[in-house]
């Protein structure tokens, strides 16, 4: 096979991987040896395969049963592997983009169930009524039980102005729900900002596109025209994205040559990724705001801020996905998403099952029991283990938190925006009384 050239990000606009962030990058593959001895193995194989051609009941497709063969394989693996077929991928190619014909709602599986993570503000789902937590069990009636998130998404994708009907239970509904919505274009801009007033500039960050690090320049060039003196970078329910441009994004924060990242495959092959440029970068006090849904890519940025002790970290325990995938293009047109390394933060931190440890803990109440359970990559089938940890990490499963941010007070924008008008008291005081304060 190829060396990869570019890889592409999967998500998410309406597909969240297992609630985890693809975190893809470039990285070798070794070529296919069909003389290994692994391959003396597909002898059992070929011999099911002309079995149930056969004699199975019903007149079968080859190609249909070699698909089904491989994902059976990959899903053993773990929650990131996976295969897709020739539409798969164009959708895949699609998404990093960040412009397509779709409802707007960002899906993965939970609980063996097709679920909505949320729906993105003003686009036709949203303005539907599709809330964070429904489970879809059709899809113009056609059951989701057995769909790929690949499936499903190519299924919900389609032209401007065309009708899909999706079927959603809800708890407090009595029975499933039908929507019908038309279909618009999805222009995603990874990019939002504002001026939050006292000099604070706000930055959010929805995921990690080919021209994330290019939205985002331009956005700080224009709050720095505003004469802001601090900024919060929020990264919460960012699911990750391209690696270079978690590396790019880093690289308006911290000086040139500073390590990032790395990452490492099975047989110990080491790749840094280091800041790059000549030009000044933004040296603003900064906050990054996460949470539980800050994953890959957003974990990249926010422990290498973590570890150059450039920002304060405020929110909640990050996903957890340190691993990396290759999207590897077959001769078929379909391709493979295979995970190939690990990365490790600057300091050499794995944050495999672990995430992200805020500096600073913000959890949002749980109001009238209108909440969901956290899930974390630690909790997640065929997760793979951290290397470093003595015992493996366990995920919380009946740890609830508020449905999502924006809908009434966002204490932890709150808590970030009081932390930075008090900037310069707290950077007058001693290193111990400081942290007192702020953990108060």
């Amino acid at each position: 096979m190829k060396k990869m050239t570019k890889i592409l990000s999967i998500w998410f606009l309406i597909v969240f991987i297992s609630s985890a962030g693809l975190l893809v990058g470039k990285w070798g593959i070794d070529s296919v040896d069909a003389n290994n001895d692994s391959y003396k193995e597909l002898k059992i194989f070929t011999e099911v395969l002309s079995l149930v051609e056969r004699n199975y009941v019903e007149k079968v497709d080859v190609k249909d049963l070699v698909y089904g063969a491989i994902r059976g394989m990959l899903s053993s693996l773990d929650p990131h592997s996976s295969f897709m077929t020739a539409d798969a991928y164009k959708e895949m190619q699609v998404d990093t983009r960040g412009v397509f014909g779709g409802l707007g709602i960002q899906i993965g599986i939970k609980d063996s169930v097709l679920t909505v993570i949320t729906p993105i503000e003003d686009t036709p789902a949203f303005k539907a009524g599709i809330k964070a937590g429904d489970k879809i069990i059709k899809v113009d009636g056609a059951f989701t039980k057995d769909m790929t998130l690949m499936e499903a998404v190519h299924k919900m994708r389609g032209r401007k102005g065309t009708p899909v009907t999706i079927t959603i239970i809800r708890k407090g509904l009595k029975e499933p729900r039908n929507y019908k919505i038309v279909r618009d274009i999805i222009k995603i801009k990874s990019v939002k900002y504002k001026v939050l007033g006292d000099g604070i500039g706000y930055v959010k960050i929805s995921q990690f596109q080919e021209k994330t690090a290019d939205e985002l320049a331009v956005a700080l060039k224009k709050l720095d025209s505003k004469k802001i003196k601090s900024l919060i970078l929020d990264l919460r329910n960012n699911p990750g994205g391209l690696l270079n441009s978690a590396v790019e994004v880093s690289g308006e924060f911290l000086p040139q040559n500073k390590l990032v990242v790395y990452i490492k495959g099975r047989v110990g092959k080491k790749q840094e990724y280091y800041t790059k440029g000549k030009r000044a970068h933004y040296n603003y006090p900064m906050i990054i705001l996460v949470n539980q849904g800050s994953a890959s890519a957003s974990e990249i940025v926010s422990g290498a801020m973590k570890d150059w002790d450039r920002a304060v970290i405020l929110g909640m325990p990050t996903f957890g996905k340190g691993s990396v995938q290759s999207v590897i293009p077959l001769s078929d047109g379909s391709a493979l998403r295979l995970t190939t390394a690990k990365y490790y933060t600057p300091k050499g931190t794995s944050i495999q099952n672990t995430g992200i440890k805020p500096d600073i803990e913000v959890r949002l109440p749980v109001k009238n029991g209108q909440g969901h359970v956290i899930l974390r990559e630690s909790d997640l089938k065929g997760h793979l283990r951290n290397e470093q940890l003595k015992k493996p990490a366990a995920g919380k499963k009946h740890e609830k938190i508020l449905l999502s941010v924006g809908k009434g007070e966002d204490l932890q924008l709150k808590r970030a925006t009081e932390l930075l008008k008090m900037w310069d008291t707290f950077k007058s005081l001693p290193g111990e009384k400081a942290a007192r304060i702020s953990a108060d």
